[in-house]
């Protein structure tokens, strides 16, 4: 089944500006026709190609960028079953670049990243979808226990060791990503020496095992810029499939404002307020909207939290 409005904070909705742009979704995962032998159950299928870059068919549409999907007569042979919606079922494959599409014309092949925060909800949902597990099976071609080729199953929701019959099913890894403020009008703000020149973001890590993820948030910012912090709240979540990783957000309220940056973690870190922030006086550049990092600072620059 599609995620009802009533999952959704109040005002909130796959189209909200209350959502994070890639936890949109419109489409039933249909995990129970992943069994079958045809999980389109005979209908023709929508299949999304992806290429080994994660880039996909872009065309412009009416009111926007669309993906360009291959209307095939019957479920394509090592396709990854991404659900149904409107009773039309929907697929993805590995694939290489072409010039059209179902006789469609492809104006460009882009990446979620480029394309993601454009998409209509759809569109934008079966594509991280795509983009995620097909990631998957690219590194999980062989089994961790005797290192035999799996043999993959149920519409590509399960590899098997052909070996031992153990099942793999996709794994995501939990990161969590946190907004410090001082609980008034300051934030911290970091940036990684690859990012572009003047990227500045809130900051973010892994989770470790046997780590809930509010200890994991402390952790981090003690690790990262030294500071004790208090008041850890969950804000969102937002799957990030590079490879695979769900984005976990809090925001948390520092307990002093001494910053000791580790710089093996991050390049530089500082405070920065809403007044700096708002009017451009701050850095160069903020997170991208396609990133939840982006959704929870617009969220603070608005007054959602303290």
């Amino acid at each position: 089944m599609t995620v009802p409005a009533s999952a959704w904070p109040e005002g909130a909705g796959p189209s909200s500006g209350e959502v994070p742009v890639l936890s949109r979704v419109a489409h039933d995962r249909a995990h129970l026709a992943r069994s079958l032998p045809d999980p389109a159950g005979g209908r023709p299928v929508r299949v999304l190609t992806v290429d080994d870059r994660r880039a996909v068919p872009v065309a412009e549409g009416p009111d926007g960028p669309e993906l360009v999907w291959d209307e095939r007569p019957e479920f394509p042979q090592g396709g990854v079953y991404l659900g149904e919606a409107g009773g039309v079922p929907y697929a993805a494959v590995r694939g290489e670049r072409s010039l059209t599409v179902n006789g469609r014309a492809v104006d460009s092949w882009l990446g979620l990243r480029e394309v993601g925060a454009d998409l209509g909800d759809l569109d934008a949902g079966l594509l991280v979808e795509a983009v995620g597990i097909l990631e998957w099976h690219d590194r999980h071609r062989y089994s961790p226990l005797t290192g035999n080729p799996t043999t993959v199953e149920q519409a590509g929701w399960v590899q098997r060791d052909p070996e031992t019959g153990t099942p793999f099913f996709p794994r995501t890894d939990p990161a969590v990503i946190m907004l410090v403020h001082d609980g008034a009008d300051r934030v911290v703000l970091g940036r990684q020496a690859v990012w572009p020149p003047g990227r500045f973001s809130i900051l973010a890590g892994f989770v470790e095992p046997g780590e809930s993820a509010e200890a994991a948030v402390a952790r981090e910012v003690a690790e990262e810029v030294g500071l004790a912090v208090t008041d850890i709240r969950y804000v969102t979540s937002q799957p990030w499939p590079f490879p695979q990783s769900l984005m976990l957000g809090f925001v948390a309220r520092a307990e002093s404002d001494v910053l000791e940056v580790d710089t093996t973690e991050i390049e530089e870190a500082r405070w920065f307020t809403r007044d700096e922030l708002n009017s451009g006086g701050g850095p160069a550049a903020l997170p991208p909207p396609l990133s939840i990092a982006r959704h929870i600072l617009d969220r603070w620059l608005a007054g959602d939290f303290s």
